[in-house]
């Protein structure tokens, strides 16, 4: 009877370390899962995400080119136009230097026949310095009786105040160069004499921003994002009065809108005036909201897709179809450029119908492969080939139609101005002032496209004749 309590208890002791075994294997599978992801998101930089060079660090990878040999020799290409610093016509000023006697005998050569003149001319900037135009309002006295006073320049109000290309320069600065105020005012006063303060910087900030609210600006390159064939649309949070906000962009290269909203989804699109009105190619990455406005075809960004391949080949180091999809839409766009180039109709049918062929079965691999996995990578990698193999049209729209980009680079570089004044200077104070700063980055980058001098095209804006596009031509 003892053997046998004894045999029953040793049973129901296997038994329970057979069922802690169980659970430290199950542990041991969520740890390891868990490892697994936060080493994949360690893992993440600029080369296999949508994070930013700058976030990289000191830990910056080694750079990892997309693009392929071209075959042409490095530098300036055939036909382009240089900025070599050449000598002009028609200098400000002439100095001669006259020899003080003749370097072989010391005689004198006044008078002397010139026997050559080397001419050699600097380019530099004059001295510098605030000019104070004083503006007297005369009053006289008629014989009447009655007193009648001139008539003061428009703008010209107060007792002091500064004329529309200092506030310009100063604009000029904050927008361009991305100088906190109190940097800005103290610029003004090293560069240009002008003594300014930082509120003075702020006021002519407002006062350009506010110029821009009043005119046609904003709607006339609404009018030409709306009728464009193609338009790039980014979005991207920025700090403004101590909490996330976000920037949003609609350009086309030469008009864009720039504007801030608390909110990222279709509320902040919404608020552009330019999502739900364009009727040609809208670029975007692959954030859902974009896709619910439907009037427009979509272009979904290959950059960000061959990003994550090359991320979904790190995780996946044994997996083929991370590189047969990216070597397929590589292929696809050398194409694409060729054809662009030769200003042929399309590329070729047999390659294109065989490297889509192979983006698509590289996307059926991936959900094949990793659909019954339940850790996060895996939940990632299936659902990246969902979305290829869901989205090829729109992945894949660039080879079809040669009008749409392989990339949102457009949207991206107005973006990065953006946050680049965000890493220079701090975030922004108030929204008021955010979306002034947008306005005027939207001024700023349209006029540029245009072939405008940035100087001139502020200095107008702050005189109250802001420069405005024609929404004819739409590029």
């Amino acid at each position: 009877m003892e053997l046998l309590e004894r045999l029953a208890r040793l049973e129901a002791r296997v038994l329970e370390l057979e069922r802690d075994n169980a659970g430290l294997r199950r542990e041991n599978a969520v740890l390891r899962a868990e490892n697994a992801d936060l080493r994949a998101r360690l893992g993440q930089d600029s080369s296999n995400s949508s994070r930013p060079p700058s976030s990289d660090g000191l830990a910056k990878p080694a750079p990892k080119s997309l693009r392929t040999r071209s075959g042409r020799r490095a530098g300036g290409q055939p036909g382009h136009q240089g900025r070599t610093l050449r000598q002009v016509d028609d200098p400000h000023e002439w100095v001669e230097h006259e020899p003080a006697g003749c370097g072989e005998c010391g005689g004198d050569l006044t008078g002397a026949r010139v026997a050559g003149v080397v001419a050699r001319q600097v380019f530099d900037l004059p001295e510098v310095g605030v000019r104070v135009t004083e503006h007297r309002i005369v009053s006289r006295r008629c014989g009447c009786g009655h007193v009648t006073a001139g008539r003061s320049p428009d703008g010209v109000d107060a007792p002091v105040q500064y004329g529309p290309r200092a506030q310009a320069a100063a604009v000029y600065l904050q927008q361009a160069l991305f100088g906190a105020q109190a940097r800005t005012a103290q610029a003004m006063s090293d560069l240009f004499g002008v003594p300014m303060s930082a509120g003075a910087v702020a006021a002519a900030h407002a006062r350009a921003g506010d110029a821009l609210t009043d005119s046609e600006f904003v709607d006339q390159v609404r009018d030409a994002l709306a009728s464009a064939g193609v338009v790039h649309v980014d979005e991207s949070g920025l700090r403004v009065a101590g909490k996330l906000h976000w920037v949003h962009v609609a350009t086309t290269g030469k008009y864009t809108l720039v504007w801030v909203h608390p909110k990222r989804g279709r509320a902040g699109i919404d608020a552009g005036q330019v999502m739900a009105s364009i009727t040609g190619i809208a670029v975007h990455d692959a954030w859902a909201p974009y896709d619910t406005y439907t009037p427009a075809a979509h272009q979904l960004c290959c950059a960000h897709l061959l990003r994550e391949l090359t991320a979904a080949a790190e995780l996946a180091p044994r997996a083929v179809w991370p590189g047969q999809a990216a070597d397929a839409i590589l292929r696809l766009k050398t194409a694409a450029d060729t054809a662009r180039v030769h200003k042929a109709s399309g590329i070729n049918p047999d390659l294109l119908a065989e490297q889509t062929g192979l983006f698509h079965q590289a996307a059926l691999i991936a959900v094949k492969d990793h659909q019954h996995e339940k850790s996060k990578t895996g939940r990632k990698l299936t659902a990246l080939g969902r979305r290829m193999r869901d989205r090829i049209d729109d992945y894949l729209r660039f080879t079809v139609d040669l009008r749409s980009p392989f990339d949102n680079n457009a949207a991206e570089q107005q973006i990065r101005m953006v946050k680049i004044r965000q890493k220079v200077s701090g975030s922004l104070r108030t929204l008021d002032g955010a979306q002034q700063f947008a306005l005027i980055r939207s001024y700023l980058a349209t006029t540029t496209a245009h072939g405008r001098n940035i100087m001139n095209a502020l200095t107008e804006l702050i005189a109250g004749r802001p420069w405005l596009p024609t929404a004819t031509a739409t590029t």
